[in-house]
């Protein structure tokens, strides 16, 4: 497939006035010393300063500068998808608009895809310039869950410096704030040759971090959701039918314990109490509730799965005809 250009880089903001004309500037620099054919995409998130009025400025007479703006915050899944829509570059770069991340990374990552064969290469902050104990340490921590639950060998997932090829753009949807796992979502989608590339990080020059400690409880969550949703997504019974089976079996087995002691110590005649005297009993019971429970709500998302309107849409890499 020809492509226009040769980068797409991405940069969603959110007030990033000080930093947009020097980051524009460095970026300027590296690829007229590569050569490069490139695009830059801003996407301002909703900024309430004077970001927007920047990009005007910065972007007037250079077709090469692009900017989009929403009414309001979104978003960096939000941003990241409108500006993966817009993207015409042979290889998509994303970096965060704070200076942090250095456009000198870009031509190592680009040869990276275009002659190495990588789908995706992600940035690697081996030594962040961060707060050691509010963002280091839950980071790592982080990393290694999403290491464990998605099986890709990433130190950072959520290192805002990515590489692309352009097909792993056009094939995948971030939404909500799935914009940490896109990797992730790339490997779902067939794109499985993913690497990292340690990279330079900078201390923030301008401004202050826009993610506070919560981006971490709700990152382990949205992985979650994803896992959930790439494994059981098409076959919900899957989960719920087996899970609802094993639940109804225990509560069965526990109910005819009962009653075979019960029967037992009466025909020894051995005291006893009556069945519905037992703990036991009514954990039975609401074992039994949760297994029928458990199997009905499979059956319902079975049926809103065979409903759906991409239940059949596969990523298809070549047809021969």
């Amino acid at each position: 497939m020809e492509y226009s250009k040769d980068l797409s880089i991405i940069i969603p903001l959110l007030n990033e006035e000080e930093s947009l004309g020097e980051l524009l500037s460095w970026i300027r620099s590296v690829m007229n010393r590569e050569g490069y054919i490139y695009e830059v995409i801003f996407v301002d998130d909703g900024s309430s300063d004077g970001s927007w009025k920047k990009i005007q400025e910065i972007a007037d007479g250079d077709p090469r500068v692009k900017g989009i703006s929403f009414r309001r915050n979104y978003g960096k899944s939000a941003a990241l998808y409108h500006g993966f829509a817009k993207a015409e570059g042979r290889v998509v770069v994303t970096m965060d608009a704070d200076l942090q991340d250095s456009p000198e990374e870009i031509p190592e990552m680009y040869r990276m895809i275009v002659e190495d064969g990588y789908d995706v290469v992600s940035g690697w902050k081996q030594h962040r310039q961060d707060n050691k104990i509010t963002k280091n340490l839950p980071s790592k921590l982080y990393n290694a869950t999403a290491r464990k639950i998605t099986g890709i060998k990433l130190h950072d997932m959520n290192c805002g410096l990515k590489a692309y090829r352009n097909e792993v753009v056009k094939n995948i949807e971030v939404y909500g704030e799935m914009h940490r796992y896109i990797p992730y979502l790339a490997k779902n989608a067939g794109f499985d040759k993913i690497t990292e590339k340690p990279v330079h990080h900078q201390k923030r020059k301008y401004g202050k971090s826009k993610f506070g400690m919560e981006r971490f409880v709700n990152g382990f969550l949205d992985l979650l959701s994803l896992w959930f949703l790439s494994t059981f997504g098409k076959k919900p019974m899957h989960f719920f039918g087996f899970s609802g089976l094993l639940m109804f079996l225990v509560g069965f087995v526990m109910t005819i314990w009962i009653i075979v002691a019960k029967l037992v110590h009466q025909a020894r005649g051995i005291r006893f109490r009556a069945v519905t005297d037992q703990p036991l009993f009514y954990l039975a019971l609401v074992a039994v509730m949760l297994g029928v429970v458990l199997f009905l709500a499979g059956f319902i998302c079975e049926l809103i799965s065979r409903n759906s309107q991409d239940r059949n849409n596969y990523n298809i890499k070549e047809t021969l005809d």
